[in-house]
């Protein structure tokens, strides 16, 4: 397993930037424009992280920009932690073998929620290319919130 990102939703990028980027020190590394989802990821790197951020994607801030107005109450402006494994379906069938439950499960191959026990969202990720879908995971449905 290896350390992601952690995400966070903000409602305006340029005080964000200012306060991460000018006042903080962390540097921007790449932004993705989504028109489809009406959203931006910023993804930051501390100065010291720059070098492995760029090499793999990590360790990093993700500040998300939701284009249409939304009110973040109740700690949704936290989105979640994420991390790559090395089988994700190995991993989720541990995961539920030990009792959590599979909010989102891999029906792709490559991502997954759980929730901690304090409802904090945690993404799995497959490290490299997404796995063939199979089943059970293919056709489980979504449970609860992720």
């Amino acid at each position: 397993m290896r350390y992601l990102h952690t995400m966070v939703r903000v409602t305006d990028v340029d005080a964000s930037l200012d306060f991460y980027c000018n006042k903080l020190g962390l540097e921007e590394v790449r932004r993705i424009d989504n028109e489809k989802g009406r959203f931006t990821l910023i993804f930051l790197a501390a100065p010291k992280d720059k070098a492995t951020s760029a090499a793999s994607r990590a360790p990093e801030l993700e500040l998300t920009y939701n284009w249409d107005p939304e009110d973040y109450t109740g700690g949704r402006n936290f989105g979640h932690l994420a991390y790559k494994v090395d089988d994700i379906y190995a991993t989720c069938q541990s995961l539920m073998d030990k009792g959590v439950t599979i909010n989102r499960p891999p029906r792709d191959g490559y991502m997954a929620f759980v929730k901690s026990p304090d409802g904090i969202s945690i993404e799995l990720l497959q490290e490299g290319a997404a796995l063939a879908p199979r089943e059970p995971w293919a056709s489980m449905p979504n449970t609860g919130s992720w």
